[in-house]
């Protein structure tokens, strides 16, 4: 079995046996998908005590969790982890059953085949990215609490690495084809950029990322592909489906 979900930004209730009761029947060789902003390797320089208790509970779950990268992931710990070869891609095991998969990779699950790519565009940055060695930090930082304005800081609470290097989009496409452009389905966090003009206000405009996979959409045979970051569930046309907190089966 497998089954997808959205963003989840560190807060993993939702696959409690309450609201996720399917996991009953489910075993390490079934599957649970995040649509990246998985935001459980959060902490600044190591795991602390919140962070090791809810990924030894995810680690507990019957289900193995996998997930992409969002735009809000710490990558300086994310990327810290060795990378290891499974199921045909890279990953990093952030504990043996609860595992980043890489970008531009092409996973086999239950038999069918996932490409993966991970990461956005963060919009939510009005105020820009401010330096915390930057001698006026202290100052910029209390303007901007003041006016309400929404603010990143470097390392701490934002990563370049949340876009996708040149290599990484050129490895994904080498990748997908040597198995010809054809996937059974799609992971992302960010959608196409003829996906995205569907439904979002000039809030989300085009940038690399959605660009990039619009070269995917174009060029890869498909037949669902799942994505979150945009915080809702609907359906993008008949092959593309935006997801937040629903947990769908799909095999």
């Amino acid at each position: 079995m497998i089954y997808v979900t959205g963003d989840c930004h560190a807060d993993f209730t939702r696959f409690n046996t309450k609201i996720f009761p399917e996991q009953y029947e489910m075993t390490k060789d079934d599957y649970v998908i995040i649509c990246g902003d998985f935001g459980g390797v959060w902490n600044r320089f190591e795991e602390n005590k919140h962070e090791k208790h809810w990924m030894d509970w995810l680690e507990d779950r019957p289900f193995t969790t996998l997930f992409c990268e969002g735009n809000h992931e710490n990558f300086d710990r994310l990327y810290s982890y060795p990378i290891e070869k499974w199921n045909g891609g890279n990953v990093h095991k952030i504990r043996p059953s609860v595992i980043h998969l890489m970008r531009g990779q092409v996973f086999q699950l239950c038999g069918k085949k996932f490409f993966v790519f991970g990461g956005a565009k963060s919009h939510d940055i009005d105020g820009g990215i401010l330096d915390p060695e930057a001698p006026d930090f202290k100052k910029k930082k209390k303007e901007l609490d003041k006016e309400w304005l929404p603010y990143r800081v470097n390392h701490i609470s934002w990563w370049k690495e949340e876009m996708a290097s040149k290599e990484e989009m050129e490895e994904g496409l080498r990748n997908l084809s040597q198995y010809n452009n054809e996937v059974d389905f799609i992971i992302s966090h960010c959608c196409a950029t003829s996906t995205q003009a569907q439904f979002v206000d000039k809030t989300f405009s085009a940038d690399s990322m959605t660009d990039y996979l619009e070269l995917v959409k174009q060029r890869v045979n498909f037949k669902k592909w799942f994505f979150g970051h945009y915080h809702d569930n609907k359906n993008i046309g008949p092959k593309e489906i935006l997801i937040y907190e629903q947990i769908i089966r799909i095999l």
